[in-house]
């Protein structure tokens, strides 16, 4: 077993992210296999050195080892970007010039009164750059825009030869949201209508949390994923790549996310319950794992 604990620099450690390395490391440990640690820093616009040293210095508090050296993902941008690249090649991809508020201005006038429909990664795109999917495979990958999953073309065009039939699946050790666990299955068509053409790349960063999670986790080896339940129906955008990119899927192992008292999960502003926090105060490695619940 290989597991990984894969921060963002981008503010303290808080209790949550006490919880998921904590289970991490130990599920590994237990089961005499390795626990990674990597450091996803690709929002350079929000990573800070500061940040990614106090990473270092509060999981070697609460005791956890990993072995060295550390990936930080702003190192493998070009391997990203190579294979966003063989995706745009081979027509699984599209360029869109929308912004965030483009798209809410399309979606700001839903069919008879009903909510704008929203999926793993936010509203679901309205499609309004898709006239530029006859570039893909035809011209050199834009450079200055973002990039864009054709997500019909993966589920129907090519869903026979990704997933031997129309149902994709990925096994489950701990809980999604709504006690989900075993084997959990969706359909391609559940993939356009829910999902729809997700960010492969966003124009500023060249890549994308879904792309370069896919590409680390199939080259560091990991067997397990352990993280939150509200990235759950996030794997369902993972196991997608993992059959386009003919990569391993792993077990997943969703866990519940630690709240406030007024039952709210903690961000990474909720200093008052960051790690670092704790500690000035007096306390234990010991008194964490019990405010978690180990």
């Amino acid at each position: 077993m290989i597991t990984r604990f894969a921060p963002s620099p981008t503010g303290p450690l808080h209790l949550g992210h006490a919880y998921s390395a904590l289970l991490a490391h130990d599920m590994a440990l237990e089961r005499g296999g390795e626990f990674l640690l990597r450091i996803e820093d690709i929002d350079k616009s929000r990573a800070r050195p500061e940040w990614e040293a106090q990473i270092y210095d509060d999981l070697k508090w609460l005791g956890l080892w990993w072995p060295s050296p550390v990936i930080r993902q702003s190192d493998h941008l070009d391997v990203y970007r190579n294979k966003l690249r063989w995706l745009w090649n081979h027509g699984y991809a599209f360029s869109c010039d929308c912004s965030r508020r483009d798209i809410q201005d399309a979606m700001s006038a839903p069919q008879e009164g009903m909510a704008p429909a929203t999926g793993p990664d936010g509203l679901i795109y309205p499609g309004t750059c898709r006239a530029n999917t006859n570039q893909s495979g035809t011209v050199n990958m834009p450079e200055d825009t973002a990039i864009r999953l054709l997500m019909d073309t993966v589920a129907r065009k090519h869903g026979s030869e990704l997933t031997g039939g129309n149902v994709l699946s990925f096994h489950e050790t701990g809980q999604g949201p709504n006690g989900e666990t075993g084997l959990i299955e969706f359909s391609t068509q559940e993939a356009i209508d829910t999902i729809g053409d997700i960010v492969l790349a966003r124009r500023d960063m060249g890549t994308s949390y879904h792309l370069s999670v896919v590409l680390d986790d199939a080259a560091q080896g990991i067997t397990h994923v352990v993280r939150g339940q509200d990235l759950f129906e996030a794997t369902k955008i993972h196991v997608i790549l993992q059959r386009v990119l003919k990569l391993p899927t792993p077990v997943y192992h969703h866990h519940s996310l630690i709240r406030d008292n007024a039952g709210k999960r903690l961000a990474k502003r909720d200093d008052a319950r960051a790690i670092s926090k704790f500690r000035e105060e007096g306390a234990t490695p010991e008194d964490i794992r019990a405010m978690v619940g180990f």
